[in-house]
Parts: structure tokens; sequence; C-alpha cells
């Protein structure tokens, strides 16, 4: 399983940028999907997650900011990010929970994409 994600950028204080995160490979279903950073210095942080049924979560000092969706014909998860600050600034990393074929049958893994670096910066 491979998570690619993408989107990050330079941006400017109060902007707007949308991430995404596509996830292929032996996938029998998807139960989450996720952002998480990490800032300098910082240690990796959640930020949000979509979970299978619908149902999001945000972390406090995103939230009526920031919004996750999921596309899940395409195993696709977005968070469009809206009046960004500077403490903003991080490494995004998407993070997902899937189901997948094992020996013994169906079992559930996390899997983590690469970082994309966001930059919120006049």
């Amino acid at each position: 399983v491979q998570l690619q994600a993408s989107g990050g950028g330079l941006v400017q204080p109060g902007g707007s940028l949308t991430l995404s995160c596509a996830a292929s490979g032996n996938i029998l279903d998807i139960n989450a999907m996720g952002w998480y950073r990490q800032a300098p210095g910082n240690e990796r942080e959640f930020v949000a997650v979509w979970m299978s049924g619908g149902s999001t979560h945000y972390a406090d000092s995103v939230k009526n900011r920031f919004t996750i969706s999921s596309d899940s014909a395409k195993n696709t998860v977005y968070l469009q990010m809206n009046g960004l600050r500077p403490d903003d600034t991080a490494v995004y990393y998407c993070n997902s929970r899937v189901v997948e074929p094992t020996t013994w049958g169906p079992g559930e893994a996390d899997y983590w994409g690469q970082g994309t670096q966001v930059t919120v910066s006049s």
C-alpha cells in the first residue's frame, strides 16, 4: 500500500491550500484517512481524520478553518486549509488505516505517506 500526498507549498497568512492523499495498492477497504503535521522541533501532531461512515474529527487548533473530505471511489482524502497562519507551517503527513489481505485473512494496518511541506509566511 502506498500513500501519495501532494498540494503543499508557500502561502501568505490568511491564504488557502488544498492537500490531497491518494492510497493505492492491495486494499480491501479503508477505515480511516487523515493528516498529521510536524513543525521543526515539535512532535508530530494530529490534524484531522475522515472515518469510514463519514464522520470527521479535527484538532482544536484547526477547527472551523480546515475541512477534510474523501472521494472513496478514488481512495483519496483532501484537506482544504483556509485562514492559514504562520503556526500552521509544518510538514504534513497523510495516514491511512486500511484493510488488506493477509495470510490469515483480512487484516488492518496503518500506512504513512511522504510529507508535504506547508509554509505560511509573508
